[in-house]
């Protein structure tokens, strides 16, 4: 690889089970030779699939991206309970699942399809009183973590399967997809549908498919990106994402200046605001009618 500048621009990752996020982005940071590398949205070590990093300025448009909906394919188990919600955790209870019905499996379903209120699984990254709560779980800690508003906006089962979990003990595998807001838990999914059935549940696959308009068809392996760093250069990847504005010359300059300008209503949200010759040049929120600066590119 020459010597060339690193691109500003976002890396659509295919993360490999076994890493975390931050594992990924350390392997980044030697690919692209850069320290600015960052992810949108973390993935569990267990799960594959979809990690949209950014590369120098492009992580500026991280933050603003994190929050956008994903989907997931996955397989959730039912008639074991994990400490973890997942099979990285011990088994903490095994009961037969083999009179499981899909009447009942699809009423568990659409119980936990919509706004719903859930608990994240303790073994997580969310911060409790500033602490990390898998650290309190690994501390022998008792807590319990607040419900949290959560949209799924689509559960669906595909596949309903009998099977004998290694303890001898009668299960049921479901092969799941789930389109859900930011800050979703598919194994808390997989935990609450198991209780719900009396029989409890665990996810044994993840793998996410999309992060907002970012699909695993785009996505690169890391032993790929080691061959041929791919990177979304950051106004294709901010005009992917975000509803566009364009200005003219005199009213870009204005604005990378500070002014806040008059802006034409657009729904909630980021606005990727490009100038003459297509170059992105801010990301803006309409605040009172006129445009707040988020982040700059220029």
């Amino acid at each position: 690889m020459s010597t060339a500048k690193t691109p500003d621009g976002l890396v659509i990752v295919d993360k490999p089970s076994g890493f975390t996020s931050h594992d990924v982005v350390a392997k980044m940071r030697g690919i692209a030779r850069t320290r600015r590398v960052g992810h949108a949205g973390t993935l569990d070590p267990m799960a594959t699939g979809v990690l949209v990093l950014g590369v120098e300025r492009a992580t500026k448009l991280l933050g603003h991206l994190a929050l956008t909906e994903k989907e997931y394919l996955g397989t959730i188990r039912l008639g074991q309970t994990t400490i973890t919600d997942d099979a990285e955790g011990e088994i903490t209870a095994s009961v037969d699942a083999s009179k499981v019905t899909r009447e009942g499996i699809d009423a568990g379903v659409a119980e936990l399809t919509g706004a719903i209120m859930q608990v994240p699984s303790k073994v997580s990254a969310i911060k409790i009183d500033g602490k990390r709560s898998y650290a309190r779980v690994r501390g022998g800690e008792e807590f319990e973590i607040p419900a949290r508003p959560v949209t799924v906006s689509s559960f669906q089962v595909y596949d309903v399967r009998e099977a004998v979990a290694e303890d001898g003990t009668p299960v049921v595998d479901l092969v799941v997809s789930v389109v859900c807001s930011s800050g979703t838990y598919i194994r808390a999914l997989a935990r609450d549908l198991g209780a719900g059935l009396g029989v409890g549940g665990h996810l044994t696959a993840l793998r996410r498919t999309r992060v907002g308009p970012y699909r695993l068809d785009s996505a690169r392996t890391l032993d790929q990106l080691q061959e041929e760093l791919t990177v979304m250069p950051v106004a294709e990847a901010a005009a992917a994402a975000f509803p566009r504005w364009d200005v003219d010359e005199k009213r870009g300059r204005l604005l990378l200046n500070g002014v806040r300008l008059e802006m034409p209503s657009h729904p909630t949200g980021p606005v990727a605001v490009f100038g003459p010759g297509d170059r992105l040049l801010a990301l803006v929120e309409e605040q009172k009618g006129k445009a707040k600066s988020l982040a700059v590119f220029g």
